[in-house]
């Protein structure tokens, strides 16, 4: 008799426990640049909630920020996609953009000058064509996302113009194209990750940075020296949310449908908290940064068109990399939207 209510309360703990089915890991590796203090961090951990909802617990996902999968190396991460070192990731357009050159695209200087501009291309036909693009790279695009549009700090002086830059060296990531923007703007730009930029501009090794204002925020860069900020809008920051094709071939049609359901929710919360409190309805995260004793600069019509002048150059010769094509289907997207 014990023996037998032994073996049946072993088999309840069984069936009352999700099953793993087959093929299924007991865990999957998410890579994201930021933790959990950002908005792009709290979307991997987001991501990573929703698919365990949605899949009763069948896929389970641990988030590693920080590009801590790659040694810290932003740029290697789509690399690592498709190698299978990491499984899942939200990754930003500039980081991938050594890989897939059509990535490039967002970050032409002064091709977006608004949210509405971003949505026009993430959200139509250059977004469908784009991911058609990385599913070529053999990784599986399901859901963008946004660090947001990348504004320019430094501890030196206001910049209204590319005159108030020259010389000065800013802390970029690791693409051709940002070394090309601000060289072109009279800037001495350095390449850096992210991890090792904080620590630069406190020791000030640079002199400034570029980033979307939630980051701004989040690391709190007025601590570092950042005391001046200009909203230039010069390029937006999309995130894309994709699986590794192989991961993504080893899970049920109903389970893949559900991390893409998961990655569109998640992806969508993530847009309006990169949004939050940076437009004229609702500045409170402006108000913020300024309390701080940041002295914020909005460039006037004029002044903006110095900047977008000074980078034609670059831009022209970029759209020809990227491919004229989808660039003119770009730029008709914005204009009509």
């Amino acid at each position: 008799m014990m023996l037998r209510k032994l073996v049946i309360s072993m088999m309840a703990l069984v069936f009352a426990a999700p099953a793993l089915a087959d093929g299924y890991r007991a865990e999957y590796r998410l890579s994201t640049v930021l933790n959990t203090a950002f908005p792009w961090g709290q979307a991997g951990e987001r991501w990573a909630e929703l698919v365990r909802e949605k899949t009763q617990g069948r896929i389970n996902i641990k988030l590693y920020p920080g590009t801590s999968l790659v040694g810290g190396d932003q740029t290697r991460e789509f690399t690592a996609i498709r190698q299978g070192v990491i499984d899942l990731a939200i990754g930003s357009t500039i980081n991938w953009s050594p890989q897939v050159k059509e990535l490039n695209l967002f970050s032409l200087p002064f091709l977006m000058p608004d949210a509405k501009a971003l949505d026009a291309l993430t959200q139509g036909e250059v977004g469908r064509d784009l991911f058609k693009v990385i599913e070529r790279n053999d990784v599986v695009p399901l859901a963008w996302g946004e660090n947001g549009a990348r504004e320019i700090s430094n501890s030196k002086r206001p910049i209204h113009t590319p005159a108030d830059m020259k010389g000065m060296k800013f802390r970029v990531v690791g693409s051709p194209l940002f070394l090309d923007t601000f060289s072109a703007l009279g800037a001495n730009p350095t390449q850096m990750s992210w991890a090792d930029a904080q620590p630069a501009l406190a020791s000030g090794a640079v002199d400034g940075q570029e980033n979307p204002l939630a980051v701004f925020s989040a690391a709190k860069l007025h601590t570092v020296g950042q005391k001046h900020l200009t909203l230039w809008h010069y390029v937006s920051d999309p995130l894309i949310f994709v699986v590794n094709k192989d991961v993504w071939a080893s899970w049920s049609p109903a389970d893949r449908e559900a991390v893409r359901q998961a990655a569109i929710q998640a992806g969508r919360e993530n847009v309006e908290k990169a949004r939050k409190g940076i437009t004229p309805a609702d500045p409170a995260l402006l108000k913020q940064i300024e309390a701080s004793g940041v002295a914020i600069v909005t460039p006037s019509a004029a002044e903006r068109q110095a900047f977008v002048a000074a980078t034609q150059p670059v831009y022209d010769k970029w759209a020809k990399a990227i491919g004229g094509d989808l660039v003119k289907k770009a730029e008709a997207a914005i204009a009509k939207r």
